[in-house]
């Protein structure tokens, strides 16, 4: 596994020679397979693209485990018909701009884009203003590729479905936060650790985190108020302990899998036992927001917020970094360097 002990020593510069017609690019060449081919491929054309387009030389990005299968799984989400470059999260600088852009030439930028469009595992990319943010002041390009996915989709869980109050300002009123508790499972993973940072810094309560014996010690060292080791004991025995008093406001569901019934059963009942009255429940796709990334870039700046990056790669290690992304095992997010 690559080291990351000199992540914050990596500093590349930009580069004033024009933007050459093809560059380093991963392809995946079908969407029944998950291999992946390193290739030259063509830099994408600002003149064919939606006018808020800007080009981005992608200096960092960050592969999500099972992003290989999405094409095949919700094309309705992911196209088959785009060319199928994995990596939705980007840090890199603004080549091109659209005029009035927000982000000119020279910008440091970090995004996470959709899916609807091929992705970032590539030195040359294109971004959408509204899915653009800042990078904060600071920040590593390694640290700033494994954020941008994770921050949103945990921003997303806590305040636009969770109802919590967002943090921010002189006059925003935390104390309905700080009435709340909530259950973070996969607690370790690339989502998991700034889940349970943003919700610290949010005021909530109490932070309860779910992962492995190993992992333990770091999802404490992120704030959460009490871990559950799934090792030592189940969710459901945790909760029926000290006679059932233990409640959770909000819990958060990062693994996924086969869902069978868990609001509404097929014969119209509610089950007898597991599901209290006024429980609701909310599947949602992350949106890629550039001004829920601003906000969150302010708490990274006034230090509420630190990136975990479990390991760090080079363009031609990407089988490697895949392997470790799917592997389940990761400590927070790994990171693909494309320009080294």
């Amino acid at each position: 596994m690559a080291s990351t002990t000199a992540q914050n020593t990596f500093n590349p510069t930009t580069s004033s020679q024009e933007v050459p017609d093809t560059a380093p690019t991963l392809l995946q060449p079908s969407i029944h397979s998950p291999n992946l081919i390193l290739t030259s491929f063509p830099t994408p054309n600002l003149f064919n693209l939606p006018p808020s387009s800007h080009l981005i030389r992608v200096y960092t990005t960050s592969p999500c485990a099972g992003e290989l299968t999405w094409a095949a799984n919700f094309p309705s989400l992911v196209p088959s018909t785009k060319p199928q470059i994995p990596c939705y999260d980007l840090a890199g600088i603004v080549v091109s701009a659209p005029p009035g852009s927000k982000f000119p030439s020279g910008t440091k930028v970090w995004t996470r884009t959709s899916a609807e469009r091929s992705g970032n595992a590539r030195e040359y990319s294109v971004a959408l203003e509204a899915e653009l943010a800042r990078i904060p002041e600071g920040l590593g390009w390694d640290e700033a590729a494994s954020m941008p996915l994770s921050a949103l989709t945990a921003w997303q869980a806590l305040f636009d479905k969770g109802g919590l109050v967002v943090p921010g300002g002189e006059d925003v009123d935390l104390k309905k936060n700080g009435e709340n508790s909530v259950l973070i499972d996969a607690a370790s993973g690339g989502v998991g650790v700034l889940l349970v940072q943003i919700a610290k810094a949010a005021g909530v309560g109490r932070v309860i985190g779910v992962c492995s014996t190993r992992n333990v010690d770091l999802v404490k060292g992120l704030g959460a108020d009490d871990v559950i080791d799934y090792k030592k004991i189940g969710i459901e025995e945790y909760f029926a302990s000290e006679g059932g008093r233990k409640k959770v406001d909000l819990a958060i569901d990062l693994l996924g899998g086969r869902v069978v019934s868990v609001r509404e059963p097929p014969d119209g009942r509610k089950p007898e036992q597991g599901i209290e009255d006024g429980v609701q429940g909310s599947f949602f796709v992350m949106e890629p927001l550039g001004w829920q990334l601003e906000l969150f870039g302010r708490l990274v700046v006034e230090g509420k917020i630190r990136a975990v990056v479990d390991s760090v790669w080079k363009l031609e290690e990407y089988e490697k970094a895949f392997e470790r992304v799917e592997s389940g095992h990761a400590k927070g997010k790994v990171i693909i360097r494309v320009v080294s």
